[in-house]
């Protein structure tokens, strides 16, 4: 056959993954005729009636139909030999034979081969058919939560991840009474699809893809073939990195053996706190990262098949699209357990620039299109950036309609966190905060007097007053503080009363680290436009949170401000002042090194490190509640700012409490060095108090380091006391409720006072 020869080309498959393999293969220069068995209802080509796992059938038509290569969709008929059968015949095929095919068709076989090969996985037993106690008692000894897996091919759903020791129970017995079974420990992190077209000695790698396999926002529910998937994934490791862990391997092992691996070998990673791990290998490209990999490819995909196949693929210059794909599936009703089928589709023939709409299961019914099976179509939107993609295949896919249609509105919502490396990335830079409050001292000092007890840099100012006959050296201590970007999310949702709490806790926490309890508070509402109910919800909250304390609220100021602030914007800020004996105030003197510090829990973030959080859950619905959490997104976002003035004021005269901190914005990193004296430093030691469910959802999302999430988020302490060691379980003692000893101080390193993580 010569280099520019046309062919007839075979496509097998009935899905979405095949549509755009078929859409490829048709647009080639190479292809002269395109066959689909059995096709769907809009994929390009010559239908025929045949099962893609019917190896006599597929051979018969490709001799009847003079097929010269032949691209196989499924894993069913890797599995069933059809490439085996082809080879016998002289007709090119693109994907493994029947045995190399078991890396999918049998985990226990992959996890024997990844143990030989050395490739990084998971802890694992393989057990077999009915082998129930035997499987009971490998998890019992493994003592971890674990993923159960049947070994054999079950269309993406044979996986159950139980979350109770009852629900492994039954996930065991019921996968042993089918078949062969892997039980896996249970890791954590983003999974990733790492796909590599092969010619049995080179990989090409593709973009990294992300698939969505559960049925649910926050990636919750039951597992299906695939909900949605987006590439290029951003990850730690680089594609030539994870090729050389997992891909090469796998087709030296194969050379060697004398059965070269050519087609597409597909691992399936999830990247863990302990490096990437092996999940699975699938030996063909993945349904929905199909659809979004060959959206992106910008060179003939059959060109790159014909290399694999003829062992010549270091000749191929593959080129992708410098862009971003995202692909959205819409389900029937009641999928994936009972699908509803038979619904008729429309607004499928709109045709638009930026998306594809790739047909998964349809078929034509009296001059119809009517849904087939449950995943009906994929549309995939394609753009310069992964958030213009999506709000191409979002707008599309809200165009297609059928009864009972279904599709997850938060495609891609791991995405933002994973670009994060810094909070400044947000565009809120502490470093920039820091260097303004530095610019701004001067010109602060220029009003100073001698009764200016603390200023700028402080927590809040302190004026001595000491006319207040009442006290014998009274001492005022004000502050004056902002919400900040929370009341985005408190507007957007209208649930806008603990904004109130906000800002009067805030506040009171603000003047209670140096020792004052609250006299009045004066509140600031900014909007675009006055909306009365609005205004008096805030103040409700407000109000409510100065009657818990004891504190007046003594007025404030509503400004409506059109044009400054956007439609529906507002903007919360307030002023405290406190009083508080001057020998009484905090810091006390004789901070020293071997001092310790006591964690108090935070309710949530408070009111900072929103602008953060918002971005990482931009496209998460926010009612969901994806692990950790155990309550709606929306709940531990909007939790109010705690006040800790009940909780410590019987401590507020106790001369062995030697300093409050308030974590505010900066976290512990920036707020604990305002009380240490010059040569003293913190050192504080993770894990020494529970990490709460959001945050640790956080943890897991973002790329930031350690230093960058504890100087941008409370991480689960709001407030720290510094004690002398041998006070601080009487301390303990006198405090209400739960708290830690999360580090102590030591004598810095050099001239800088710090914190140290560890």
């Amino acid at each position: 056959m010569t280099a520019n020869e046309p062919l007839t080309i075979l496509v097998l498959g009935s899905g979405g993954r095949e549509h755009a393999m078929a859409l490829c293969a048709k647009q080639s220069l190479r292809c002269a005729r395109l066959l689909v068995a059995p096709g769907n209802a809009g994929m390009p080509g010559e239908r025929f009636n045949i099962s893609a796992d019917d190896v006599q059938g597929v051979v018969a038509l490709c001799k009847a139909e003079h097929v010269d290569l032949v691209l196989v969709g499924p894993e069913a008929a890797l599995a069933a030999g059809v490439v085996d059968a082809l080879l016998a015949v002289d007709i090119r095929a693109f994907g493994p034979t029947q045995k190399l095919a078991q890396l999918e068709s049998s985990k226990a076989f992959t996890r024997l081969l990844a143990d030989e090969l050395g490739i990084p996985s998971p802890r694992y037993g393989a057990f077999a058919k009915g082998q129930v106690n035997e499987a009971m008692h490998w998890w019992k000894t493994l003592d971890t939560k674990v993923v159960v897996k049947q070994s054999g091919l079950a269309g993406g759903k044979g996986v159950v991840v139980p979350v109770s020791a009852k629900e492994t129970e039954m996930a065991i017995a019921g996968a042993c009474a089918i078949g062969e079974v892997v039980i896996e420990e249970c890791l954590r992190g983003p999974e990733v699809s790492l796909i590599a077209m092969c010619d049995g000695t080179d990989a090409v790698l593709l973009p990294i893809a992300q698939d969505h396999k559960r049925i649910a926002e926050g990636d919750l529910g039951l597992n299906t073939g695939g909900m949605g998937a987006y590439a290029p994934v951003e990850t730690p490791y680089s594609s030539a990195e994870l090729c050389a862990t997992f891909i090469q391997p796998v087709l030296d092992y194969f050379v060697a053996q004398g059965t070269p691996y050519k087609g597409v070998l597909y691992a399936g990673l999830m990247l863990t706190p302990d490096g990437p791990r092996l999940l699975e290998y699938n030996c063909r490209f993945g349904d929905p990262e199909a659809q979004v990999l060959l959206s992106l490819l910008n060179t003939d995909l059959i060109e790159i098949v014909l290399a694999c196949v003829a062992g010549t693929l270091r000749g191929i210059s593959v080129k992708l699209k410098s862009a971003s794909a995202l692909a959205v599936v819409l389900v029937t009703a009641n999928y994936p357990s009972d699908p509803r089928l038979g619904d008729v589709i429309t607004g499928l023939g709109i045709e638009e620039l930026q998306t594809n709409v790739f047909h998964g299961g349809t078929e034509c019914r009296e001059a119809n299109i009517v849904t087939s099976s449950g995943r009906v179509v994929t549309v995939v939107g394609v753009g310069a950036t992964l958030g213009v993609a999506r709000d191409y295949a979002y707008k599309r896919a809200e165009r297609i309609s059928f009864a009972g249609s279904y599709f997850r509105r938060d495609i891609g919502w791991r995405a933002p966190a994973a670009s994060l490396t810094s909070y400044s990335s947000t565009g809120v830079d502490i470093d920039e905060g820091n260097r303004a409050v530095e610019l701004l001292k001067e010109s602060v000092a220029s009003t100073s007097t001698d009764k200016v007890l603390r200023g700028v840099g402080a927590f809040g100012g302190a004026l001595d007053v000491s006319f207040l006959k009442e006290f014998d050296h009274p001492v005022l201590v004000a502050s004056t503080d902002g919400v900040g970007t929370k009341v985005e999310l408190a507007s957007r949702t209208g649930r806008v009363r603990g904004t109130g709490h906000d800002i009067v806790n805030h506040c009171i926490n603000d003047v209670l680290v140096q020792g004052a309890k609250p006299m009045f508070f004066l509140d600031y509402l900014a909007s675009s436009r006055i909306k009365a109910e609005l205004v008096a919800e805030v103040v409700a909250g407000m109000s409510a949170a100065c009657a818990d304390s004891g504190c007046v609220l003594l007025g404030g100021e509503t400004a409506e401000m059109p044009g400054v602030y956007v439609p529906g914007a507002f903007d919360i800020a307030g002023t405290l002042v406190g009083v508080v004996e001057r020998d009484q105030l905090l810091p006390r003197n004789g901070i020293a090194p071997g001092d310790v510090l006591i964690g108090l829990a935070s309710s949530g973030p408070h009111t900072n490190g929103y602008s953060l959080l918002r971005k990482i859950f931009e496209w998460l619905p926010l009612e969901v509640a994806p692990p950790p959490l155990t309550r709606p997104l929306i709940d531990a976002l909007l939790e109010p700012h705690r006040s800790y003035l009940q909780l410590l004021a019987p401590l507020l005269t106790d001369t062995r409490l030697k300093a409050l901190v308030h974590i505010t914005g900066g976290g512990l990193i920036e707020n604990i060095p305002r009380v240490l004296p010059r040569g003293v430093s913190a050192r504080v030691v993770l894990g020494s108090w529970p990490t709460p469910p959001l945050f640790a959802l956080v943890e897991q999302l973002t790329s930031l380091g350690t230093d960058e999430l504890y100087r941008t988020l409370n991480m689960g302490v709001g407030m720290v006391l510094i004690v002398g060691a041998r006070d601080a379980t009487t301390i303990q003692e006198m405090i209400a409720e739960e708290s830690w000893l999360i580090g102590e101080l030591c004598s810095s390193v050099g001239a800088a006072d710090e914190v140290i993580l560890q």
